[in-house]
């Protein structure tokens, strides 16, 4: 599978248009968006990506988690596989879903450190539903990173369920 940035720009263009000013330059996907490429963490074994034509892309990653220790303990990584200038603006786009009834928490969707002490540059907490839905999360890089230094990470660890990941989309749109 391979989004491109002008299908994920499609699907957030209405929320992009009414929440920012022009951008200084075309966003650049600064990652591979494709579910199979993400890094759990914490779960042994590893899940695996699941068919699932309600998301775009056609794939999902299943995380069950059970809620025990932090919310950090299980997660998912996305790699950031390109440099990101100090002051660039990112927004981070990621469809997510609850598999079941109700609702969960995803503590933390974040841009951070790939490695420790894995500081947070920036994020938030969503609430997840059994309905597929476009979220975003967006800050400004406080520094000048290095391709490989930072992760799109999410803390799954909030309670006994199982939370789906599709495609995520990671765009800089410049200072």
């Amino acid at each position: 599978m391979k989004l491109g940035i002008a299908t994920l720009m499609g699907l957030a263009a209405v929320p992009v248009a009414l929440a920012s000013a022009p951008l200084a330059q075309e966003p650049v996907m600064l990652n591979n968006p494709n579910p199979a490429s993400f890094q759990v963490y914490g779960l042994q074994p590893v899940p695996k990506t699941i068919a699932d034509d309600g998301v775009e892309g056609g794939r999902a990653l299943p995380i069950a988690v059970t809620g025990n220790g932090n919310v950090w303990a299980i997660g998912v990584n996305v790699p950031i596989i390109k440099p990101i200038k100090a002051g660039d603006k990112i927004t981070i786009y990621f469809w997510a879903k609850l598999q079941g009834t109700g609702t969960a928490s995803i503590a933390s969707a974040q841009l951070q450190l790939a490695s420790a002490p894995y500081t947070r540059i920036f994020g938030e907490g969503v609430t997840i539903t059994p309905q597929w839905k476009l979220y975003q999360v967006s800050g400004v890089a406080d520094a000048a990173y290095p391709r490989g230094t930072l992760n799109a990470a999410f803390h799954l660890n909030t309670g006994n369920h199982v939370a789906v990941l599709g495609a995520v989309a990671v765009l800089d749109a410049g200072a």
